[in-house]
């Protein structure tokens, strides 16, 4: 068995992983670059009218045989881990021959992505839905994807075997989460024959990223945030991160308030629902839906109706709101600063930030900021990582005892080399025999 890593093991790269037998082909994420060559965050839009070919010769996407060109046989199969863009952004300038394999989840978070964020969307007729812990079979490779935790809902790790080798791709996941009972059933599954060569997500592998809160800490952090302001409770999260929205709806069951969301929160709780013990928004479950203003303005030129109706019965408008702001803890993206707030933020209101602190730097951010401290508001970092801590890497990989290590999604490969004996580095598209 042949792997490739590309773009995988160096600053610019996104997620994508080549995997050869004797008989078949893989390619295991297909991810949009993190950054620049510059170090600067990659902006999506650089992709927009561009073809394949282009952003092939710009070094955009990765140079994997038949998978963005018909230079090349095509790769049987596409694997995808989890529903983030540096995982799956590059998606839909691949050959659409090429069948998909994906959890249930990752296509329920595919398909609100693309509705409510832009992101790249899937084609039904390329998905093939596999189940967790059901090996599946692509030429002489057999694949089992096992549940991990992570801030994207129904992430896997893969197991994949061949030629009497055995590879373990860790996708991304952490051990701090709600769940971290997965990542101990996956320790005991794949550590039955030993793993040959493992693929160790490494995002947190660097200096002073030691270990931080668990997602239940960060449930009493927020919780405490939440009882002392005095006004509108404002929440910023990725409603595509599942735990975070749990965390967020506990913390206002908790302390009294109703949670609001908006549409695109509001629909990944309806598809979650079926999936997972997630509430659908109803005012039972002490959740209501504001229409935000850009989502009732564009709702019938997109199509939305259907959406639409299915929240018209647990509505509560923008100025019941404002009315009485410290009934409620609500959803919040910068754009609504001046879609629906006018451009100011309500007096006394705090302003939850759980995202990556990096991103705070940007124009829009720093603008909210602005806005909460000029209301006598409070901005206040509630984060903790979807990826896993760095102490916490040293435990899963020696817990699993991979004879090989190769590191991917990370700043600093050769650290793993300083904390792991067998760690084997890899520059973009060097090829690895699997021995």
């Amino acid at each position: 068995m042949k792997m490739t890593v590309y773009r995988g093991t160096h600053e610019i790269g996104g997620n994508c992983v080549e995997v050869v037998s004797d008989r078949a082909r893989i390619v295991i994420d297909v991810g949009m670059p993190l950054v620049t060559a510059e170090g600067e965050p990659f902006n999506p839009a650089a992709l927009r009218g561009k073809s394949a070919g282009e952003l092939l010769q710009s070094g955009t996407l990765p140079r994997v045989p038949g998978l963005f060109d018909t230079d090349a046989t095509a790769p049987e199969a596409i694997l995808l881990s989890h529903a983030h863009a540096d995982h799956f952004g590059l998606i839909q300038y691949s050959q659409p021959t090429i069948p998909v394999h994906l959890s249930r989840g990752t296509s329920k978070m595919l398909l609100a992505g693309s509705i409510f964020a832009g992101q790249s969307g899937l084609k039904r007729e390329r998905e093939r839905l596999f189940r967790a812990d059901v090996p599946i079979e692509v030429g002489d490779l057999r694949i089992t994807a096992y549940p991990v935790d992570h801030s994207a809902f129904d992430s896997h790790a893969f197991l994949i075997e061949g030629n009497g080798k055995r590879v373990l791709y860790s996708g991304d996941l952490r051990l701090h989460g709600r769940k971290p009972g997965m990542a101990r059933r996956l320790i005991a599954a794949v550590t039955k024959v030993p793993v040959d060569l493992m693929l160790m997500e490494g995002t947190h592998f660097s200096p002073g990223r030691q270990r931080g809160l668990t997602e239940h800490e960060l449930e009493g952090k927020v919780v405490g945030h939440v009882q002392g302001s005095p006004g509108l409770v404002l929440a910023a999260f990725s409603p595509l991160h599942v735990d975070r929205l749990v965390t967020m709806y506990r913390a206002a069951r908790q302390t009294g308030r109703l949670f609001v969301v908006d549409p695109y929160a509001a629909f990944v709780m309806h598809l979650v629902a079926s999936q997972a013990r997630i509430p659908r928004p109803t005012a039972e479950a002490g959740i209501r839906v504001c229409f935000n203003r850009h989502f009732d303005e564009t709702c019938d030129r997109r199509g939305l109706k259907k959406i639409r109706s299915l929240f018209s019965g647990n509505l509560v408008e923008q100025a019941a709101i404002l009315a009485e702001p410290h009934r409620y803890v609500m959803t919040f993206r910068p754009s609504m600063l001046d879609w629906d707030f006018g451009g100011e933020i309500p007096n006394g209101a705090t302003c939850l930030y759980s995202f990556w602190s990096g991103y705070l730097n940007h124009p829009s951010w720093v603008r909210v900021r602005q806005c909460v401290e000029s209301a006598s508001g409070q901005f206040v970092e509630a984060h903790t990582s979807g990826h896993i801590f760095a102490d916490d890497i040293i435990d899963f990989v020696q817990a699993i005892n991979p004879l090989k290590i190769v590191p991917i999604h990370t700043f600093e490969p050769e650290r793993f080399r300083a904390a792991f004996p067998n760690a084997v580095t890899l520059q973009d598209g060097e090829p690895m025999q699997v021995e």
